[in-house]
């Protein structure tokens, strides 16, 4: 724990400690924190957003910049990590009993309703003018805004669903065999990294990750990879292994449950959550995201009172949300702008 703040503390992230937390499965997590960071000054309008699936909060920060539509001399951006980051409480950081694969099944209302209490409860926000985030990201972007409709103003989810499909369901299944197949994950109680499932996962997340014409015009070329086996080594393996196994798959099953109307604000009615989303919203959809279908997005933007919805161009699919093309930066980032410029409902 002592090492864990300490990483923490230097990479100006901070610990939101909420103690003991009854989660939606009736299971109270003792010493629950939230990993957060701040950018910009608590006087200025209010940003929130949640980091992705295994995501840092360093990893979110290719969004935020002098100029940007997150621009820390005009709000307060505030990035903040769902349970199971590895920032945030997670197996890899909790004492037994709830230590490794025995932590607890975290669904998106726990993590969504956490944040909230740091936002509103701990910094003292009192109005949200954006909640925008990637993949999980964006499920959780989807529940703040059905969840707290008079707090937020606006919602800008990309690449991401309000409710995960059944073939994003299955292709989660495949991620979770190919690393629970090595003998060295052992159940979750492992002592020493089960390198070859995380490699496997790896390989795995390349093909549904990117899109067919990303490979067929070997785009990952532009990423300065020197070889196709080069890309899949130095890029998909190595970003994997730098991850817990156990923090991953409780992450995972976050995102196999998440739907933001599983919680007994909307007690299962999907539609009734989706007309709740009283904020003006953006839903951006990849060309070909293969994990998040554009088709999806487009039918629950038609349950959304005040929403609209656009397709990002190019060939990165899921990835397009993921800050590696340049045009892509670019494109979202000037959506952001034109939406933050309107006027919020």
């Amino acid at each position: 724990e002592k090492m864990r703040l300490s990483q923490v503390a230097r990479s100006g992230v901070e610990l939101y400690h909420a103690g003991e937390v009854t989660l939606q499965s009736g299971i109270v997590l003792p010493n629950t924190s939230i990993a957060y960071k701040e950018y910009g000054s608590r006087k200025n309008p209010t940003i929130v957003y949640p980091s992705w699936f295994t995501g840092f909060v360093s990893d979110c920060e290719w969004l935020i910049g002098k100029g940007r539509a997150l621009d820390p001399a005009r709000y307060h951006i505030v990035v903040v990590c769902p349970l199971g980051n590895g920032q945030s409480s997670s197996p890899s950081n909790t004492p037994a009993p709830f230590d490794k694969a025995r932590f607890p099944h975290v669904s998106l209302y726990d993590n969504v309703l956490l944040q909230q209490e740091l936002v509103c409860g701990h910094l003292g926000v009192k109005q949200v003018d954006l909640v925008t985030g990637w993949s999980m990201g964006a499920q959780q972007t989807f529940a703040w805004g059905a969840l707290f409709p008079d707090l937020v103003k606006r919602i800008a989810p990309f690449a991401g669903s309000a409710k995960t499909s059944p073939h994003n369901f299955v292709f989660l299944e495949g991620v979770r065999s190919a690393l629970e197949a090595d003998a060295a994950y052992r159940n979750g109680d492992y002592d020493e990294v089960p390198a070859t499932g995380l490699r496997a996962v790896g390989r795995v997340y390349a093909g549904w990750g990117l899109t067919q014409a990303f490979y067929r015009q070997e785009e990952w070329q532009q990423l300065d990879f020197k070889s196709l086996e080069d890309f899949l080594v130095d890029f998909w393996e190595t970003f994997f292994l730098q991850r817990d196994a156990n923090n991953l798959l409780t992450m995972l099953r976050t995102w196999q449950t998440a739907d933001i109307s599983a919680n007994p604000v909307y007690n299962g009615n999907f539609i009734e959550a989706l007309a709740g989303i009283q904020a003006r919203s953006l839903v951006m959809s990849p060309e070909n995201d293969l994990y998040f279908p554009k088709e999806d997005n487009a039918r629950e933007v038609l349950g959304m009172p005040n929403a609209r919805h656009v397709v990002i161009p190019g060939v990165y699919g899921h990835f397009a949300g993921g800050g590696l093309a340049p045009a892509d930066v670019d494109f979202i980032d000037q959506n952001l702008k034109a939406l933050l410029d309107e006027p919020h409902v």
